[in-house]
Formats: C-alpha cells, sequence, structure tokens
C-alpha cells in the first residue's frame, strides 16, 4: 500500500498579541543588524516592538503574524503614511519574514491578507518604501501583490558603509481613486 506524502505544517496568518512580540522582535533584529530592508541601525528592544505594535493597533491599522508549525516567522503590519489628515486614506505597509525559511511564500501570504484587511477598512492607497533598489526579492513580492513603481531615491541613506537607494511602489485598495472616499 502506497504511503500518503506527509504535507508540511501550513502558514497561519492571524493577529498579533503581545506574546509574539519576542520573536517578532528578534526577526526584526536580524534584518536590522545584517540587512538593508530597515534602516534603523540598532535593533529596538521588545519593549520598544511593543509600544510601537500597540501605537499601530491604536490607529486602527492591522498588525499580522504568520505561523508556521507553531512558531511565529513572519508578520507584517500598516501604517500612516504621513500625519497630516489629508493623507488618512494610504497606508505603508511593511513586511518581515525570518531568514531561515525565506522564499516559502510567508512574505506574500501577509501581504495579501493585510491588503485585505485594509481595503475592508475602505483604506485607499497602500505605499511600499523598500530599502535599496537591490532588493529584488522585496520588489517582486510587491509587484506580484499589484504594486507599482512610483520612483526611486538614489543614495538617500548610508548603511553598513553603502549609499543606498530608496524604491517607492504603491497599489490601489478598494475603488482607489475612482470615487471619494466615506469619511
Amino acid at each position: 500500500m502506497p504511503r500518503e506524502p506527509i504535507t508540511p505544517p501550513a502558514i497561519r496568518i492571524r493577529e498579533i498579541n503581545d506574546l509574539d512580540m519576542s520573536a517578532i522582535q528578534g526577526i526584526y533584529a536580524h534584518h536590522v543588524l545584517h540587512g538593508l530592508a530597515s534602516w534603523e541601525e540598532s535593533p529596538p528592544d521588545a519593549a520598544e516592538m511593543t509600544a510601537r505594535c500597540h501605537t499601530i493597533i491604536a490607529d486602527g491599522y492591522p498588525y499580522l503574524v504568520a505561523e508556521h508549525d507553531g512558531r511565529v516567522v513572519g508578520y507584517a503590519y500598516a501604517s500612516k503614511y504621513r500625519p497630516r489628515p489629508a493623507y488618512r486614506h494610504t497606508v505603508e505597509n511593511s513586511v518581515y519574514v525570518d531568514t531561515d525559511i525565506h522564499r516559502k511564500g510567508i512574505g506574500a501570504k501577509l501581504l495579501d491578507e493585510l491588503i485585505s484587511r485594509c481595503a475592508a477598512l475602505g483604506l485607499r492607497r497602500m505605499v511600499a518604501i523598500i530599502g535599496d533598489s537591490d532588493n529584488a526579492p522585496s520588489i517582486r513580492l510587491h509587484e506580484r501583490a499589484g504594486f507599482v513603481l512610483v520612483g526611486t531615491i538614489p543614495a538617500c541613506g548610508f548603511k553598513h558603509g553603502l549609499w543606498l537607494d530608496q524604491v517607492i511602489m504603491h497599489r490601489s485598495l478598494g475603488p482607489g481613486e475612482t470615487t471619494p472616499p466615506t469619511s
């Protein structure tokens, strides 16, 4: 009798809770210390990450985690794009995945769910600010999710001894700019 194939545990996307913050801090710290996706130079501790998370949630935006085999392996959130009221229908997204489990579709699942939740909130535009034009995986992730390139600001950041470009991408949410917002 043939054996049934073993399927890996599914990726589960859910809302964050404070118990996730240690894992999230570890994921982010690695990106801060070794990558160019974040331009912070010193990783914030779990208390600071928790405070940032609470601010995002208090502002009414989604903050999600990806769980694989009972372990947090990625997170994504939307936050204010700019503080002035005219920008209130636009959000900026952030997506980070544990480097030990990259290229498994986790970032795409997080981003797709984030887009869906932001559209359901009545938001109209999502912006991605991507650290460095050489970050092809993040650029491709956003392209596959319907983002288009707006532009690149060359050499506007300096980290790890390198001048870094900033890539700006965007996509419409819901009806986008085709109708006035409800508020």
